[in-house]
């Protein structure tokens, strides 16, 4: 005999009229916007290893019988890194196979460059910037595979094996900024497996942003998954007492929310198929993107429309089980949602966890976003529980009409409740964590200062004459100082050598830029550095939290608010009955619309307190990882996202207001 499952589900489908529609288009909606956000962050956190991983060739690996040498150099222009790798091919032994992105390998005089290094060298004067390198007749190109980023600044210079650049001087720290900075070895091929510093923090940043941002993802799906519930229970109980059974009542309501789930998530990844290039442009770290490291994968692809189907289809479900219990009480809408102190328990138990984990000393980023997973998933048992005992704790000292309202409904329907604002509550504690982890390192000192090392006092005081005279000739005005060995309050940090202060004069990039390049002929084992070479450490790991940052809060925020909105809408046509009874009944539409306004801003400003506070607690045990202070002026971001939260809220809320207005337009009609 033949299923009426899937005859009757495509029925009531149809027969739903336009409200039914436009609740299946919303949650379609939905669940396109998390299939495509999902995309996005996986891309970026797989992009970010692939990128990396294209970088790990120029850091020097030595080999027993090695046949070339290979030194890696960092100088700076326009404040960005230029990577510099000097290679030369040892007499007497067998050819060394050419780099990553290099046709062949280099011979001496020859010199290959990025495709943005090659642009910035027609584009700059040969004082600021060529003069730094041989000079040749012209430049090769170096292919994607040997590049991060289509904006990444490398050179690959062919020498002599006797060049002092490769000498195993170049091989001796000179100072403790020269951490993978610079490097020296005998090599054999280019199979390193140690990646740029500028590349390495970029997963794990991007890992921390998609933690962040899975959560109120998920809220969005989930809300996509629960849009008409209350429509589809009335609906469905009915079913449930005409005969059909629990079985039959699921497979309906999995049929339905899968179809309109999967549509939804289709329709993101085709939007993420298609705005690939203009992704690929969006710079994160050393850069915009090829548009292949950015593509996750059919399998991925795959698995994430899956992933947010299934979760539409279990949040649907979920919903179902008093209809398949007690269907009368659902028809009588006569089962208040309680919540249980077991919710409350497991909070206190996981931010007991949490709290010991973070008070122990440093933590690796796996532990910590482990932890960051733990405390979303306590925060998002809890909230209901808080939700309930607001409403019965607002309900017993209410003293107007749309407060007692709002009161019963959160204690009535917690989850529901919650689920308007759990999203935005979420995106308090990103906020939280953000604002004050805007970290950075003092180094103001070091403003318009070029540092250059000698291997000896002497030296220096001999070089400090060639260094005026340079300087004199490119046209600079600066002041060259001879530092001591012991002395650690400069650039130098206790290695012997010369301070040039800049002076006079606008343009002080292009300055510091000329400079550089008029010092390095005179030094020919430690290029000349500025501050940007010094802080590079640092910066590489908080110039990527600051970008992440950004782009959390920003995503983060435009999930909640399309969450919240979302599923404000759902409720106001799920309960167009008892909005029709209270019309009925004398209930201004005035009233309704603060009832429903007040039961989502007393939930949201108690909890999101709290997340927020858990989130400066969170960029604090960050910033202590790092060995780093919070900024004064995270207070003032902090307070800016506050306001753009709440003004957020308030326009999801206001969303509803025409929907109301419309479906108590005629309230003897609704309550049919």
């Amino acid at each position: 005999m033949r299923s009426p499952v899937l005859p009757l589900t495509w029925h009531l489908a149809r027969s739903s009229g336009r409200r039914g529609l436009q609740s299946q288009l919303l949650a379609a909606g939905a669940a396109a916007v998390g299939a495509f956000v999902l995309l996005v962050m996986i891309a970026a956190c797989a992009g970010s290893g692939t990128r990396a991983d294209r970088t790990a060739w120029r850091s020097p690996e030595p080999a027993r019988d090695g046949t070339a040498v290979q030194a890696l150099a960092t100088t700076y222009v326009r404040h960005e890194p230029l990577t510099v790798v000097s290679l030369a091919q040892l007499p007497g032994r067998p050819p060394t196979p050419a780099p990553p992105g290099l046709a062949a390998f280099p011979r001496q005089g020859e010199m290959y460059v990025s495709p943005a290094l090659a642009k910035l060298l027609d584009r700059l004067p040969a004082r600021q910037l060529a003069d730094r390198f041989p000079r040749v007749r012209e430049y090769g190109t170096i292919g994607a595979a040997g590049l991060a980023s289509p904006d990444e600044l490398v050179a690959v210079v062919g020498r002599d094996p006797a060049d002092p650049a490769l000498s195993e001087a170049a091989a001796d720290s000179a100072s403790w900024f020269d951490e993978d900075q610079a490097a020296r070895a005998v090599v054999a091929g280019f199979s390193s497996g140690k990646v740029s510093l500028f590349t390495a923090p970029d997963r794990t940043m991007a890992l921390l942003g998609v933690v962040l941002l899975g959560m109120p993802v998920v809220v969005l799906a989930a809300a996509a998954g629960r849009l008409g519930a209350a429509r589809r229970e009335q609906r469905l109980a009915a079913l449930r007492l005409a005969g059909a059974t629990p079985r039959q009542i699921l497979a309906m309501t999995a049929l339905e929310a899968a179809a309109v789930g999967a549509a939804g998530a289709l329709t993101g990844a085709l939007a993420y198929l298609a705005l690939l290039p203009v992704l690929a442009r969006v710079p994160y770290g050393i850069g915009s993107w090829y548009t292949a490291e950015l593509w996750v994968g059919l399998p991925w692809l795959a698995a994430v429309v899956a992933a947010v189907t299934v979760l539409i289809t279990v949040s649907a479900v979920s919903m179902l089980r008093q209809v398949a219990t007690s269907p009368l009480g659902v028809a009588q809408q006569a089962d208040p949602r309680r919540t249980r102190w077991i919710r409350a328990a497991v909070f206190v138990a996981a931010m007991a966890c949490v709290f010991r984990s973070t008070g122990g000393g440093e933590l690796k980023p796996r532990q910590l976003l482990g932890l960051l997973v733990l405390f979303y998933g306590a925060f998002w048992l809890f909230g209901p529980w808080v939700v309930d005992r607001l409403g019965r704790i607002v309900g017993r000292f209410a003293r107007r009409p749309a407060t007692l309202l709002a009161a019963r409904r959160l204690s009535d329907d917690p989850r529901g409740a919650w689920r308007t604002v759990s999203g935005l509550v979420l995106a308090g504690f990103a906020a939280g964590f953000f604002s004050v982890s805007q970290i950075g390192a003092d180094a103001a000192q070091y403003r318009d200062q070029v540092a250059v090392i000698t291997e000896s006092g002497a030296q220096a005081r001999h070089t400090a004459a060639e260094a005026r005279a340079a300087l004199a000739r490119s046209g600079v005005t600066a002041t060259v100082t001879v530092a001591g060995e012991d002395e650690f309050g400069n650039l130098l940090a206790g290695s012997p050598g010369l301070i040039v202060r800049i002076s006079g004069g606008s343009g002080g990039t292009e300055r510091l830029d000329t400079a550089v390049t008029a010092l390095t002929p005179l030094v020919g084992v430690h290029a000349p550095y500025t501050r940007d070479y010094a802080t590079a450490y640092e910066r590489a790991s908080i110039d990527r939290i600051g970008e992440v940052s950004t782009a959390t809060l920003a995503l983060s925020f435009l999930v909640a608010t399309a969450s919240a909105g979302l599923t404000a809408a759902a409720n106001v046509l799920d309960r167009r009955r008892v909005y029709g009874l209270l019309r009925l009944a004398g209930t201004p539409l005035q009233v309704l619309d603060r009832a429903r306004a007040r039961e989502t801003v007393l939930p949201l400003v108690v909890l999101a307190g709290g997340t927020t506070a858990m989130g400066v607690y969170g960029s604090y045990q960050l910033n202590k990882a790092v060995g780093a202070t919070i900024d004064a002026t995270g207070a003032l971001q902090l307070a800016a996202c506050v306001v753009v939260g709440a003004l957020a809220m308030v326009a999801a809320i206001g969303a509803g207001r025409p929907l109301l207005r419309r479906v108590t337009a005629d309230p003897a009609r609704t309550t049919d």
